[in-house]
């Protein structure tokens, strides 16, 4: 017991004396230019904020944030096969399908997928 807790006391001292460290030699200075400037990431600050944002970028943005997250449902359903009831496991999967795919046609109707325009 006595050997575990000499052993947290020097982790803790370790971990303290290297967040000290690392807060020392990282140190940059307050009056930096880049960091005084309104902008950071390129922008013109002379320029208006407002920009034009394409709303077809926007939405194949969503399409493939969900279509991802689909992807990362689907996934474990290929090892949950093997622990559930056969029958259970494939309504299960045939009606998450289905909605992906309803989902699908109705952005296909909608004109989403388009990327030419």
């Amino acid at each position: 017991m006595k050997i575990i807790l000499m052993m947290s006391i020097m982790i803790m001292i370790i971990a303290m004396i290297t967040m000290f460290l690392a807060n020392i030699l990282s140190k940059k200075t307050f009056m930096d230019r880049e960091k005084n400037s309104p902008f950071e990431c390129g922008f013109d600050p002379k320029n208006s904020s407002r920009l034009p944002f394409s709303l077809q970028f926007f939405l194949i943005a969503v399409i493939f944030l969900i279509f991802d997250v689909e992807i990362a449902l689907l996934m474990p359903m290929i090892m949950i096969m093997k622990m559930s009831n056969l029958m259970s496991w494939i309504y299960t999967s045939f009606f998450f399908l289905l909605i992906l795919l309803i989902g699908l046609y109705h952005e296909w109707n909608q004109g989403a997928l388009n990327w030419a325009n």
